[in-house]
């Protein structure tokens, strides 16, 4: 059985300059699906509020939510890093709280990793959880958690105040003991110049070429879902759900239509000469 990626050979893989292909996942069959294509690692993301659940944001997502799709997703992928998000209001609460909400996701969940929105604020919060034997993959950039403070999804890093921001988060990050940093949303340049000054890899989503590493969401990737908006940062290799739209729409032509089920779907007695009763055929006492 394939063996799960270790922290060791992540960073051996920035060193070596391997890219690191990340994708995410929330349930069993999807993360199957997953490790026999041959990913890196898997991410559990609160992003399933948005194309799992039907939230307008990830915000709503729960930690029992991600508790939940997360064990899925183990049971999926035994032989690939499994990173779980922890969600909205779960951190920044102290590191009491912060621990013993990553623990479940680690314990509960069966996560190898978290994964956490923020910059330098949380390098207290992370250290706590790395002392405690939890790995911590950062994110900054878009943090979609914060996406109301945000003002919206925009790309991050355009100007020269943030990028110095930015540069100096990535590397508290990574002095406070991450395994490595999402990038989303964040300038070519800015993102290649991050992934320089760092020791621990950088996985892009919308960051452009200069990552160790990139992330999609399934959804995206596959144009899974009804209503998929195209995002330029986003190739998708398959339209799923034009397919399994159609699949479906046949299968409701067939039953109303009647051309399903076929005589080769049943399954007829062996013996001929068992009679069945008039009234399963509609005749019966009283007719």
């Amino acid at each position: 059985m394939k063996q799960a990626l270790t922290l060791p050979r992540l960073k051996a893989m920035k060193n070596q300059n391997k890219p690191i292909a990340m994708v995410t996942a929330y349930d069993y069959p999807s993360a199957m699906l997953a490790e026999e294509a041959g990913v890196d690692i898997i991410l559990v993301g609160d992003s399933l509020g948005n194309v799992v659940l039907g939230y307008h944001t990830t915000v709503p997502v729960t930690l029992e939510d991600m508790i939940y799709h997360t064990r899925a997703v183990v049971r999926g992928a035994p032989g690939t890093m499994i990173v779980a998000d922890m969600p909205f209001a779960t951190y920044r609460l102290g590191p009491e709280a912060t621990l013993r909400n990553a623990a479940r996701l680690m314990q509960e969940g069966g996560a190898h990793a978290v994964k956490l929105e923020g910059g330098a604020e949380l390098a207290d919060e992370i250290r706590i959880l790395t002392q405690a034997g939890i790995p911590v993959l950062g994110h900054i950039g878009l943090t979609p958690q914060s996406v109301h403070q945000i003002g919206g999804y925009r790309v991050q890093g355009k100007t020269g105040e943030e990028a110095e921001k930015m540069l100096q988060d990535a590397k508290a990050l990574e002095q406070a003991g991450a395994f490595g940093v999402v990038l989303e949303l964040v300038t070519e340049e800015l993102s290649a110049a991050v992934s320089r000054s760092l020791s621990i890899p950088t996985i892009g989503i919308g960051a452009g070429r200069g990552c160790d590493g990139q992330v999609l969401v399934f959804h995206d990737l596959l144009r899974y879902g009804s209503g998929i908006r195209d995002k330029r940062f986003v190739k998708s290799y398959a339209n799923i759900g034009d397919t399994i739209r159609d699949a479906i729409a046949d299968y409701v032509n067939d039953v109303k239509t009647k051309a399903f089920p076929e005589e080769k779907h049943g399954f007829p007695l062996e013996d001929k000469n068992i009679a069945m009763p008039a009234k399963m055929y509609g005749g019966g006492e009283g007719k």
